[in-house]
């Protein structure tokens, strides 16, 4: 059947609305749903997936309605990437055929470090893009992410995590970006440009408070108060919603005070629509709005679940259809629910498809990756699409060597050719020590053992012997990840004794609800190394100092630990967060000094395990004092990372002493190379406001700028600083510009402050709004 709702010369609203004035009840709400599916390896119609909260899918009773949404055909079980376009295409025809209104589903995917299908690159973990602090090429990150999953068939994609690092007990915090709103917007909003510039919907999560659980606890409780949540928990998502072209929102599991955030319409409507503008679909969490009646008893009915969802602002239901099924179709139908409301999520849902062509009559379900195959079968197209091409791992690897952090070196890095390299540690030949939760191996593919892994991870053991050919590498684990073994330390200590250096490997394993030390469900008790790993650490201290033997401590990691005595004794500390398939490589070249590494911490390194909840955004009283004994200052600090060349900073100049509330300032400071080999450094500018209404952070980052450097190039660096930047909510709930001294820092880091410049705003209070500036403006000028 068509209709005015194909005809692409009319205006998107006005196809819309012929198309919901034809739909039945049952056909409306058919768009608002989901099923979980798995495309087929032999190229045939993708079968619905099987959970623990599922109802049985009969595709045969649902698709005549309609469908919304093909959840996870890729991510679901290993399969050929051309087949399983082949797949998801066959899948497509037939819920066209089945439906009157010929609409397609829209196919998403997961993202979060790459393509999380099989064979597909596996990107550094979002951490490590905020170690990088390098926007623009994260950006280029999600255009090939995008890319990727467009040419196989799939629409939109369930990245990024904006959710700041609150407590870094937390299994996600390998999913964050850090621990700092502003680094967390700036980096999520250039991947969602980049995934959003293929015409593939990127989707923002989680809306809003997930990562402030209490304890550190998945899916636990969360109490913030309302300042918390505007200043730290909010502005990512602003940032995104402002700048980037999202169209998609993913509520959060958790409740703000009371109330569920998948049934807060004071967040899911008043805020992000009304004020804020957001015209994209919110789509639920897995589960989420079953959870309204399963853990927050909220909800009586699956159907009350399901109103209430829709009534706040919810319009999809993901993963599956569980509480928008015939229950809920009669309730409509009956007037028991508000088919308004219906409605409203129903425009939402058309309206984006509209605009990814799902509707044009010339709309075609061949992928663009089978549009040039001649043989349509499972035979003819396998083998025949590349989703990690040496394009692809030549990013993976840039992204890999810019997100290395060294937070220790006193002078053994870069390594001097040595004879025997002894790799000791759990993670040191592990070929998944480089992979995140969400990566496809790690969050799928380990529960089918009998496919292989379908990308190259080489170890680290591997990527060493490789990094330095004329060594002999001596490998010993010494105990397992989280084993808590120990009988294996004798034979790593004779590798150490017998070495010329040692490299010690520690870290995570990804896994998913307590299956890994790191991920979702994942959550730990303390930020001790998981197991006998820091017992393992004090033992190779201990003897390679009784040797005069160095010791690079390295760390392939989801979350930072406290490290023990390490920060004192060990040689070098080199930190990453799970780097991807060309992780290894880039661990290896930086301890070479083929890389001269870059990357600054995106969450605090502790030094005492159990000082958590604890973020460098910290008011005084967060800090250490003389009234408690638990001393919460990090071993190294956001924003910390060390390089191979030596920068000079100089010469700090402010344009003005005093500057309206709606006037700017600009800031700058001579930064140059005075080594003999390139670098970058990356110039922090952190705002302290001595006195204010309300009690703030010591230092927030406002602003920064990586500034690679030629041997001897000097540069200046500047900021125009808004005074917008230096608005906080205020005692009465409003954004306000308050006049007073504010101290903007050049900062190596937020606890090494290298200069000052003190400028006092001027005249009333000012309060601002959605439409504030969110920006410096950098410049970097060559000097002489």
């Amino acid at each position: 059947m068509s209709g005015p709702w194909n005809d692409t010369a009319l205006p998107v609203d006005e196809r819309v609305d012929a198309l919901v004035a034809e739909m039945t009840v049952a056909e409306k709400v058919a768009q608002l749903y989901g099923v979980w599916v798995g495309a087929s390896d032999d190229g045939e119609d993708v079968a619905p997936h099987q959970h623990d909260m599922d109802d049985h899918i009969d595709l045969d009773a649902i698709l005549p309605s309609g469908l919304g949404q093909l959840t996870r055909p890729f991510g679901t079980a290993p399969v050929d990437p051309a087949t399983g376009a082949l797949s998801l295409q066959r899948a497509q025809q037939r819920i066209v055929a089945a439906n009157r209104f010929g609409i397609p589903a829209l196919a998403h995917e997961e993202c979060l470090a790459g393509f999380a299908t099989w064979s597909a690159t596996a990107y550094p973990v979002p951490l490590s893009w905020g170690a990088t602090f390098d926007p623009a090429l994260v950006r280029e990150m999600g255009e090939r992410i995008g890319s990727d999953m467009r040419s196989v068939g799939v629409h939109q994609g369930l990245a990024p995590v904006l959710d700041v690092v609150r407590d870094a007990r937390w299994g996600r915090v390998e999913e964050t970006i850090g621990e700092d709103p502003y680094l967390v917007g700036t980096v999520a909003t250039a991947y969602i440009q980049g995934v959003e510039s293929t015409g593939v919907v990127a989707t923002l999560k989680h809306f809003v408070g997930y990562s402030a659980s209490k304890g550190g606890r998945n899916l636990a409780p969360v109490s913030v108060g309302p300042r918390e949540l505007a200043d730290v928990l909010l502005p990512p998502f602003e940032m995104a919603i402002r700048e980037s072209g999202v169209r998609s929102v993913m509520n959060s599991y958790t409740d703000l005070d009371g109330i569920p955030t998948a049934a807060d319409a004071r967040l899911l409507t008043a805020l992000l629509r009304d004020e804020w503008g957001f015209e994209g679909t919110v789509v639920a969490d897995y589960f989420a709005i079953a959870f309204l009646r399963q853990l927050h008893g909220v909800a009586e009915t699956w159907t009350d679940a399901a109103a209430a969802a829709l009534a706040a602002g919810i319009d999809v239901e993901l993963p599956t259809v569980k509480t928008f099924g015939s229950e809920f179709v009669r309730a409509v139908e009956a007037g028991e629910v508000d088919e308004t409301l219906v409605d409203r999520a129903l425009r939402r849902v058309l309206r984006q498809k509209a605009e990814l062509g799902l509707l044009d009559p010339d709309w075609s379900p061949v992928p663009d990756a089978l549009a040039d195959i001649p043989d349509p079968s499972a035979d003819g197209v396998r083998g025949r699409v590349d989703l990690d091409p040496p394009a692809n791992r030549v990013l993976a690897r840039r992204i890999a060597e810019e997100a290395v952090v060294l937070l220790r070196n006193d002078g053994v890095l870069p390594l001097a050719p040595a004879a025997r390299i002894a790799v000791v540690g759990p993670v040191a030949d592990d070929p998944y020590a480089v992979l995140g939760c969400y990566s496809f191996p790690s969050h799928v593919g380990v529960r089918h053992p009998e496919f292989p892994i379908g990308i190259s991870l080489p170890t680290l053991r591997e990527a060493l012997a490789a990094e330095f050919p004329h060594a002999e590498i001596v490998h010993a684990a010494g105990t397992t990840i989280d084993g808590g073994e120990t009988d294996g330390f004798d034979e790593a200590l004779a590798a150490v004794r017998d070495a010329d250096v040692v490299v010690l490997a520690l870290g995570d394993r990804a896994g998913l609800f307590g299956r890994g030390t790191s991920g979702e469900g994942c959550d730990a008790a303390d930020l001790t190394l998981p197991g006998a790993q820091q017992a393992l650490l004090d033992a190779v201290l201990d003897s390679a100092l009784a040797t005069g033997t160095s010791t690079v401590v390295t760390l392939l990691a989801g979350r930072p630990y406290a490290l023990g005595s390490a920060p004192e004794r060990a040689a070098a500390i080199v930190q990453t967060f799970f780097a991807g398939e060309e992780g290894t490589g880039a661990i290896a070249g930086v301890l070479s000094g083929r890389v001269n590494p870059s990357g600054r911490l995106p969450v605090s390194v502790p030094r005492d395990p159990g000082a958590q909840p604890s973020t460098y955004l910290a008011s005084t009283l967060a800090r250490p004092n003389g009234v408690s004994n638990i001393d919460p200052s990090p071993a190294y600090a956001f924003g910390h990372g060390l390089g191979y060349a030596l920068s000079v900073w100089s010469d700090p100049v402010a344009s003005v002493t005093e500057l309206p509330t709606d006037g700017s300032v600009t800031v700058s400071i001579h930064v140059g190379n005075a080594s003999d080999r390139a670098g970058v450094e990356v110039v922090q500018l952190y705002l302290h406001d001595p006195v204010a209404s309300v009690v703030r952070p010591v230092q927030r980052l406002v602003a920064y700028a990586r500034v690679p450097l030629e041997a001897g190039e000097r540069v200046r660096v500047s900021f125009r600083v808004p005074a917008d930047l230096a608005a906080f909510t205020g005692p009465d709930g409003r954004r306000v510009v308050e006049p007073g001294e504010i101290v903007l820092g050049f900062g190596r880091s937020s606890a090494d402050i290298v200069a000052t410049r003190s400028v006092r705003i001027t005249g009333e209070p000012r309060h601002v709004g959605f439409d504030r500036a969110l920006h410096a403006e950098v410049i970097v000028t060559p000097e002489p």
